[in-house]
């Protein structure tokens, strides 16, 4: 075993040197991306202010020009008035000297030079546009690698396996606001210990939880656990596994023993069909090799408890004459146990219960002191009764679509309830002599099988509201 522990931890070494590679490569790729981007984003922004600049100048150019232009003609103009009145003067004639004058007055009034404005249109001053990229310079060098999560740690005494859901709570080493969602793994085994190099069951991902706790409900438990491991995201980055942690799923797991059904029934994993061609098309390798049956592998014999064993010897005969009966391949010596089986009401029989292993082959469910169950008759009329030993008793109420079947091996209790209301249908008070078995019955209909179910709470808490009252079919038992 150490050995193995040290193979798969060298096995997972030489994966991290792999992973560390193809991770180094990546990053530095994202980081280069990242630069290349910033810096796509400074020389577009120095590009757009640049060109503002630009517009700012050739704006503010063209209104002193203008400007200037303006004053140069006005000069000219005044030029030539002054050039006039110079000549007025010097005129030597008298007469003509007043009109000149007035001339020269009316030109002067009407000059481009007493029209201008001698205020600059525009500014010389750009310090409007001026910059100052300090705070953003102490923002680039404070550019530093994303603040990876904390590892989250799965808090075991708080974590809750009931009634097919399991609840899984962890926390953080310190608060972390930036934390967006988390990712929640888990993975059905068959093994307590750290993962081995090749595990029979892949990794189930659960994405986008918000809070520090996830329930995953209706669930079947048909390993002997299921261990999680969760991690937190930011925008940006994963942070690292949570430690494994491994919670125990107590569920009472069976398959049909097709070695023991009526040649009229067709058993395919946990679904059994009438075939009125009598058995013609079950498969003969499994007649062949029911010794070798997942019964009695090794992998089988991990997955039963203490307390339940095998069942009957290999290669029981089966079911004949009219006896359309079918067991399970494991039975039931000590404590408390839950299963549901789903039927075609419009079956002609069905029956489902529980039966010692000295039921014999001839023996149908109910009609002798080896079995327990309760009976859906559709011949003539519809019926539902509870029978043991040749005794019966009509039950008054509705026929469900599947029924759940509970045992308390070490209280002899055998109840029946509607799987959906979970309301007792029936409720069997005995000694059991010896371990029981899943037993089931149908003839010209079908049925299929619910295995890896937790014992409901509504069903255990009815059981403990009814342990000191009487039971209501003293007469059956």
């Amino acid at each position: 075993m150490k050995n193995e522990e040290i193979s798969n931890f060298v096995c997972t070494l030489k994966q991290n040197l792999e992973n560390l590679e193809g991770n180094t490569n990546r990053v530095q790729e994202d980081l280069e991306s990242e630069f290349t981007a910033l810096n796509a984003v400074l020389v577009e922004m120095k590009e757009n202010m640049v060109t503002r600049i630009k517009q700012e100048r050739a704006s503010r150019t063209y209104e002193l020009q203008s400007q200037l232009s303006a004053c140069s003609k006005a000069l000219e103009s005044s030029e030539e008035l002054l050039e006039l009145a110079n000549q007025t003067l010097c005129s030597s004639e008298t007469d003509g000297f007043n009109q000149a004058a007035k001339d020269i007055k009316d030109s002067v009034t009407m000059a481009p030079a007493f029209r201008l404005s001698l205020k600059a249109k525009a500014s010389d001053n750009m310090s409007h546009l001026m910059v100052d990229f300090s705070q953003e310079r102490e923002v680039l060098q404070g550019l530093k690698f994303l603040p990876v999560p904390g590892t989250p740690e799965i808090q075991v005494s708080e974590c809750q396996v009931c009634d097919n859901t399991v609840t899984v709570v962890w926390t953080l080493p310190e608060p972390d606001s930036k934390i967006e969602h988390y990712i929640l793994e888990h993975r059905r085994t068959n093994h307590e210990g750290p993962p081995r190099l090749r595990e029979d069951y892949p990794w189930m991902v659960v994405e986008g939880i918000r809070e520090m706790e996830h329930s995953l409900i209706g669930l079947r438990f048909d390993t002997r656990y299921l261990t999680f491991r969760v991690r937190a995201c930011n925008k940006a980055v994963a942070g690292e596994f949570s430690e494994l942690v491994t919670l125990e799923t107590h569920a009472f797991n069976f398959k049909l023993d097709s070695g023991s059904a009526h040649q009229n029934l067709k058993v395919e994993d946990l679904s059994v069909e009438w075939d009125s061609c009598g058995g013609k098309i079950q498969d003969i390798r499994k007649e062949k090799t029911r010794t070798n049956s997942p019964m009695h592998s090794p992998a089988r014999s991990a997955l039963n408890s203490p307390k339940r064993t095998p069942t009957a010897r290999p290669g029981r005969d089966r079911f004949t004459a009219e006896s359309y009966t079918v067991l399970a391949d494991t039975s039931i010596d000590a404590g408390q146990h839950y299963w549901e089986v789903r039927f075609d009401k419009e079956s002609k029989a069905f029956a489902v219960g529980v039966a010692l292993r000295s039921l014999g082959r001839f023996d149908q469910l109910g009609k002798s002191s080896a079995s327990w169950c309760i009976h859906l008759n559709n011949w003539l009329q519809q019926s539902l009764t509870a029978k043991h030993n040749n005794k019966a008793r009509t039950l008054d109420c509705a026929i469900p679509d599947r029924i759940g079947v509970y045992v308390n091996y070490d209280e002899g209790v055998l109840s029946f309830y509607n799987s959906k209301t979970k309301q007792l249908m029936h409720t069997f008070k005995t000694k059991f002599p010896q371990p029981v078995i899943p037993a089931f019955m149908v003839w010209n209909g079908t049925f299929s099988v619910l295995t890896g179910m937790q014992v409901p709470s509504l069903v255990q808490s009815g059981q403990r509201r009814n342990s000191n009252t009487s039971s209501s079919n003293a007469s059956l038992t």
